[in-house]
């Protein structure tokens, strides 16, 4: 359960803490845009992208593919098992690929399957990396924020609405804010009643050997620490954040992707070329090098591999739900079995 807190009193919050440093590295977030329920900067994330996906005329960028694609991959086979699971006739004419990049799911989409693709990003840039010769299935590509969906998706319009990992950056899931309505209660009006939603996201686990290591180091060396891996949705979470925004016949769903590095640096140089950086408000400018060094450092010494590389964990949370419709299987009412369980055991 989620739980509004009470703001405190202006006496309480002018008070300074004994052990709190001001980092005047920090940048300032504008008062006027800055909301209470607003982790991340979403103008930065985009900004993020356009670098990652410009370096090298994009080519940094598609050798940093292998997660997104591997991701994908593995959404496929859950699309495909909701496909028969609801034994679906009929092909999808659209679906919507929500914080799409340059089509990492949609490239796995066939023509007996799927008409089109309607992909979405925030990322011009990385919308239009790829071109239209990569893709089986006809593409539309649009231009918005995943947080303002019904600025381009009419209500109740898609059969099919899939996310590859980009919800993790996402400000508000579930609606808390009461002045905006959350991304994934916009994902189910924006179905057709009977629609798939289909997401992967990165879950709370993910970078515990970098994150560990950052923030010993940053002890040892400033001591103290700040963010430099944004906050991520534990997966006990969304079975509750999806049933809250309406969703049905809930699947949940955790895997984990291990990849191997030749050091730290090279995790923190393909992070940036994913355009994975951080993104959290407040967040400071740089790290001194120093204290980058000692991470490294740690890194190696509580998580190194034998052989002398670094593993990176990325924990993946796979979501299915479906808009709720009167043809839905429902459950029998309470005394209605005719077998008897003890017969059966």
């Amino acid at each position: 359960m989620l739980f509004r807190l009470r703001p405190r009193s202006w006496q309480l919050c002018s008070q300074s803490r004994s052990f709190a440093a001001v980092n005047l590295n920090t940048p300032s977030p504008s008062l006027g845009t800055v909301g209470p329920y607003q982790v991340f900067d979403r103008n930065a994330k985009k900004l993020q992208k356009d670098r990652a996906v410009t370096r090298n005329n994009g080519e940094r960028s598609r050798t940093v593919d292998y997660l997104r694609d591997e991701i994908a991959d593995r959404m496929m086979e859950r699309f495909i098992f909701s496909y028969y699971f609801k034994d679906i006739k009929q092909n999808f004419n659209t679906i919507v690929d929500l914080g799409s990049g340059p089509g990492h799911f949609s490239k796995l989409l066939e023509k007996d399957k799927v008409e089109k693709s309607i992909m979405i990003d925030s990322s011009e840039k990385t919308l239009h990396r790829d071109p239209d010769s990569e893709f089986e299935v006809d593409v539309e590509r649009m231009v918005a924020d995943e947080e303002n969906l019904f600025r381009v998706i009419e209500h109740n319009s898609q059969e099919a609405i899939v996310s590859c990992l980009s919800l993790h950056w996402i400000n508000d899931l579930p609606g808390i804010d009461e002045f905006k309505i959350g991304t994934l209660v916009q994902i189910r009006e924006s179905l057709k009643p009977d629609g798939l939603f289909l997401g992967a996201m990165i879950g709370g686990d993910t970078l515990f050997e970098l994150r560990t290591a950052l923030q010993l180091a940053e002890v040892e060396r400033e001591g103290g620490i700040s963010p430099h891996i944004s906050p991520m949705t534990d997966t006990r979470d969304i079975s509750n954040l999806l049933g809250r925004a309406g969703f049905t016949l809930l699947t949940v769903d955790t895997d984990e992707v291990k990849v191997g590095y030749p050091s730290m640096w090279e995790l923190i140089t393909d992070l940036q070329d994913m355009g994975e950086g951080n993104a959290v408000i407040g967040r400071r400018n740089s790290i001194p090098r120093d204290t980058l060094a000692a991470a490294s450092a740690i890194y190696n010494a509580l998580h190194g591999n034998e052989d002398g590389t670094v593993p990176a964990t990325f924990q993946i949370i796979y979501m299915i739900g479906w808009k709720p419709a009167p043809t839905q299987p429902k459950p029998l009412e309470r005394g209605s079995g005719k077998v008897n369980l003890k017969e059966v055991l």
